[in-house]
């Protein structure tokens, strides 16, 4: 819809003035909170999204952007609750599946991450980051050749997909195989993902032994 104005102003001053006259339409509520994310005004996005969820209790996708907003500001926590109320929402929803995964990661609950993480994939077989998350808790859960399946899945589906390229190199690492683990840096500096310096120097220190 944002393509029909000149600008996101615009864009921002035409659902303003729609909701001014219908204040229950979820759907502009919710596309008015997207736009102000744009312009970075997180304050009244969630206010949008809070007004989207209210009117229509199965916008899963109002509960998600609440969880990104928690995430940017740096409320993890809060993140997990808006994407589990996501789920409640719409249960086949992928999304909030895996960011509750990511979220449980971060939290240090790695076998809890691996199984909303294992759901989002079942629900979504092409969820690049999923899989690419996936693959990161299967490697902290030191189930590596699981971990370098998943991560190849995720590179199959996106061949750019930096993150997943450098799952695999540490689980061939861990497995011993610190050549095919360099092949994988490699390939995961050319998608522009930035890797660990100690990974290098790890990889390095085995060629060389």
């Amino acid at each position: 819809m944002v393509q029909q104005y000149e600008n996101i102003d615009d864009y921002i001053a035409e659902l303003e003035g729609r909701l001014s006259k219908n204040d229950e339409c979820a759907s502009s509520h919710y596309n008015l909170g997207v736009a102000y994310l744009s312009k970075r005004r997180f304050e009244e996005a969630q206010t949008c999204f809070h007004r989207a969820a209210d009117r229509s209790p199965t916008m899963a996708e109002a509960y998600v952007q609440l969880g990104g907003i928690a995430m940017h500001m740096g409320d993890i926590e809060a993140c997990l609750r808006f994407n589990q109320s996501a789920t409640k929402a719409r249960a086949r929803f992928a999304v909030p599946h895996a960011n509750i995964g990511f979220c449980l990661l971060q939290m240090g609950q790695v076998d809890e991450a691996i199984k909303a993480l294992r759901k989002a994939v079942k629900l979504d077989s092409q969820f690049v980051q999923a899989y690419g998350t996936l693959g990161s808790a299967l490697f902290m859960a030191g189930e590596l050749d699981e971990s370098i399946e998943m991560s190849t899945r995720a590179v199959e589906l996106h061949p750019k997909f930096g993150p997943a390229w450098n799952n695999l190199a540490l689980a061939w690492l861990e497995k011993g195989d610190a050549k095919k683990a360099k092949e994988f840096v490699e390939r995961a500096k050319e998608c522009n993902f930035e890797v660990h310096p100690g990974l290098v120097a790890d990889i390095e220190a085995k060629l060389a032994s």
